[in-house]
């Protein structure tokens, strides 16, 4: 799917499914989509922007930000750029940012 023709209401109904992260060939991470926010548009552009947020299981460790292959069962293979948030009581949370 190409990103750039990704939209808010394509995340919007996926909260708390499921998605996995291919960290590389080796290691795959489960990740939960946990948010998905409209953001203020201030540009020309058609898409409004948006983020969406999700949340690892990891308590101790964490990957640095970078593109990432997020996949899902209905969204397929997308490759995201990904920046670590932070943890909560949790995991590590991860978000991607589409303006």
């Amino acid at each position: 799917m190409d990103i750039a023709l990704l939209t808010l209401n394509d995340f919007d109904t996926l909260i708390n499914t499921v998605f996995t992260f291919r960290i590389s060939d080796e290691i795959l991470l489960n990740a939960e989509l946990i948010e998905v926010t409209k953001l203020n548009n201030f540009s020309p552009l058609e898409r409004n922007p948006f983020s969406i947020v999700f949340r690892t299981e990891q308590k101790n460790e964490y990957y640095e930000q970078g593109i990432f292959t997020i996949l899902h069962p209905e969204k397929g293979d997308l490759q995201l750029f990904l920046s670590p948030l932070g943890f909560d009581d949790i995991g590590m949370k991860y978000e991607a940012v589409f303006s």
